[in-house]
């Protein structure tokens, strides 16, 4: 029985402890995997992202815990919902999104039935009382069809940005790590030689094949010019754009932190200028 666990909860207070205190209780011997505390408080769209980039490389029979949760107590849903990644459990506020397009959920259900939630369930905790509880009873085995009613329309975002108009790419900030790099919605970029061959992670943008050296990269009014391999290829304090490990363009600052450096936040917009066009 593995459970994954990723929160906004930080690494000060006791909460994430709590929450596996509980799924202790009911899933004795589980193992517990700490994707990440620490992501910025309230934020959707980067737990959206760590998900994305993430749970593919769990086992599938895992379960996912997620409390990213700005509308707890709130009327939004708290659900289940069966992938190929694995059982995900956590808000219906969107935070699946990204993960769905890659993973399909085959079932959603709310967490309705109070048998399997705490008896005495604190609006502001929802992460201890129903999504904790619910989450070491699947790791059990309780079929997902115990846990409450199907839902059939469950809350979505909208997908990153990314878009092919002539010799242009167009997509936006997706997510700023801890280094500091900015991870962009342009991609999945492959290394063919000295070539690169786009093929899109989100939306319907067609497949491109284009000259790394001959294209130049721009974001927050700067150029970076063209897309290259690793981050010692400039000088430290240098801005760059390369790929990265989830073959998306990435903008950095070698031996900074690009982000700060380059006032760049989630959803800002970057320009990709192709020079030339291998082909398409």
């Amino acid at each position: 029985m593995l459970i994954s666990l990723t929160t906004d909860f930080g690494e000060q207070d006791g909460y994430v402890g709590v929450m596996k205190g509980v799924m202790a209780g009911i899933a004795p011997g589980a193992t517990f995997v700490d994707l990440t505390h620490v992501l910025p408080p309230q934020d959707i769209r980067s737990a959206a992202y760590v998900l994305w980039t993430a749970l593919p490389y769990f086992p599938p029979e895992s379960v996912h815990l997620v409390v990213v949760d700005p509308g707890v107590g709130t009327s939004r849903r708290p659900i289940a919902a069966r992938t190929a990644c694995g059982t995900l459990v956590g808000p219906d506020n969107g935070v699946f999104s990204y993960l769905w397009t890659i993973a399909p959920p085959t079932a959603i259900v709310e967490l309705a039935n109070p048998r399997y939630r705490r008896t005495d369930v604190c609006a502001t905790f929802h992460g201890r009382d129903i999504f904790s509880p619910a989450a070491a009873y699947l790791a059990r085995g309780v079929p997902l069809e115990e846990f409450g009613p199907p839902v059939t329309d469950p809350v979505t975002l909208s997908l990153p940005a990314l878009e092919v108009e002539g010799d242009v790419l167009r997509g936006e900030v997706l997510y700023v790590d801890h280094f500091g790099n900015v991870i962009t919605s342009i991609g999945r970029l492959l290394w063919e030689g000295e070539q690169l061959h786009l093929r899109p992670a989100f939306g319907s943008a067609p497949a491109v094949m284009l000259s790394a050296a001959r294209c130049a990269v721009f974001a927050a009014g700067r150029a970076l010019g063209a897309i290259r391999r690793t981050y010692g290829e400039v000088a430290p304090g240098e801005a760059l754009a390369l790929v990265g490990s989830e073959g998306l363009l990435e903008l950095a600052v070698s031996h900074g932190h690009g982000g700060k450096a380059l006032g760049l936040e989630i959803g800002a917009p970057v320009l990709v200028q192709m020079y030339q066009r291998v082909n398409g």
